[in-house]
């Protein structure tokens, strides 16, 4: 990570989720999702609409916090069962604008989560939003290998007092196993395909 890069962090914070029962049940399965953020300096705050050079730049920024985050979040899933779900999200403070997290969480955030992780073809979850200080963010978790993982799908709300300030970022990397005993299975990939070329199909009124 470049030292400008390192140098425009101002906190980093580690949350671990580890769900033991659920109506009236243990856990079938070890439930565990670990998100890690960081807070910091938004370069492009005070400028008005950020150009595609000033995105690009965040979009590589991402790549260099995210490899920390992901270092951080998979540490503690170390000598545990490997995770099998992940997600992002950003929050943008109120001088920023909503293409700012938009660029921290899609171009490039993936290498990371990726190459740490050691697998990943399927899609990330990503959601992002402007927000005032304190303001929370859903991240949601779809499967590593596979986006039809019903069984990975989950989501966490997250939140942290005093962040984002207005010329802050918000930069949350989470990874987990499964849903606690997760048992309802939705429809294949097969299944959907089906159903749209069928959609698709109709005559148009």
């Amino acid at each position: 990570m470049s030292p400008s890069t390192l140098e425009t962090i101002r906190q980093i914070f580690v949350f671990e989720r580890n769900t033991l029962a659920e109506g009236g049940r243990a856990a079938a399965a070890p439930s565990r999702h670990v998100v890690a953020a960081a807070i910091f300096k938004n370069p492009c705050t005070g400028r008005g609409a950020a150009t595609d050079a000033e995105l690009a730049d965040l979009a590589q920024r991402s790549v260099e916090i995210g490899t920390l985050l992901t270092e951080r979040a998979l540490s503690h899933f170390a000598g545990e069962e490997k995770p099998r779900a992940y997600g992002k999200a950003a929050l943008v403070g109120t001088a920023g604008e909503s293409e700012h997290g938009a660029a921290l969480i899609h171009p490039r955030l993936g290498l990371a989560m990726r190459t740490g992780l050691g697998a990943g073809p399927a899609l990330i979850p990503g959601n992002a939003k402007v927000s005032t200080a304190g303001g929370s963010v859903d991240l949601l978790f779809g499967g590593a290998d596979d986006a039809w993982d019903y069984d990975a799908m989950d989501g966490i709300t997250l939140a942290i007092p005093g962040a984002p300030g207005p010329d802050e970022l918000v930069l949350f990397v989470g990874f987990g196993t499964v849903r606690i005993n997760a048992r309802v299975k939705g429809a294949s990939a097969e299944q959907v395909a089906k159903v749209v070329a069928d959609i698709w199909a109709r005559p148009q009124a």
